[in-house]
C-alpha cells in the first residue's frame, strides 16, 4: 500500500492532462525522467569505488545510512569524458523500492508534457538504446529525450537490480 506525498489540491486537474518530467542535461542534450521516480537531488560528492564494477557505475555513497550505487549517465551513454563541476548533481531515484543515484551534468526544471507533446522515438542506431525511451517531448523549440528510467535501471546490462536484491 503506497501513499502519495506532497499532493496539493491543484495537482488533481493537471494529473489527468499531462505527466511531469524532471529535465536534466548530459553534454548538449536534454533528457527527462518521470518526476515520481525522483526522491531527491543532491550535489555531486566523491563516491567510493567498487572493484570490478562496470565503468559506468561510479561507486557507492552513504545516503543517511543507506549504501546506494551511483551510475554516471554520461559514461553509460558514451557521451565523452564526464566533467564534475558545481552544476553536476546526483539524482536519487526510487525504482521499485530500490534506491540508487545517477550522475548528470545538471538539472534544469520540471516540465509537464501532455500526450500530444510526446512523440514516438525514431529508430536510430545510437549508443542510446531506444528500448529505454518513452519518446521525445517537445515544448516550443525545446526537445527532451524522455527516458524510461525503470527499464533502464532494471536492465540486465546495468546489473543493479539483481545485485541489490541479493
Amino acid at each position: 500500500m503506497s501513499t502519495v506525498q506532497n499532493t496539493k489540491p491543484s495537482d488533481g486537474a493537471a494529473e489527468g492532462t499531462g505527466r511531469e518530467f524532471l529535465a536534466f542535461t548530459l553534454g548538449s542534450e536534454e533528457y527527462g525522467i518521470d518526476i515520481l521516480k525522483v526522491q531527491e537531488i543532491r550535489g555531486y560528492e566523491a563516491v567510493t569505488r567498487i572493484a570490478n564494477a562496470p565503468e559506468f557505475i561510479k561507486g557507492v555513497i552513504n545516503l543517511r545510512g543507506i549504501i546506494i550505487p551511483v551510475v554516471d549517465m554520461r559514461i553509460k551513454f558514451k557521451l565523452g569524458t564526464p566533467v564534475y563541476d558545481q552544476f553536476t548533481v546526483v539524482i536519487i531515484l526510487n525504482i521499485g523500492g530500490r534506491i540508487m543515484g545517477m550522475v548528470v551534468d545538471s538539472v534544469s526544471d520540471v516540465t509537464t508534457l501532455t500526450p500530444d507533446q510526446i512523440k514516438p522515438a525514431p529508430e536510430m542506431g545510437t549508443a542510446f538504446n531506444s528500448d529505454y525511451m518513452i519518446g521525445l517531448g517537445t515544448v516550443d523549440e525545446r526537445m527532451l529525450i524522455l527516458v524510461d528510467i525503470d527499464k533502464l535501471m532494471s536492465s540486465s546490462e546495468m546489473g543493479l537490480m539483481d545485485k541489490l536484491a541479493a
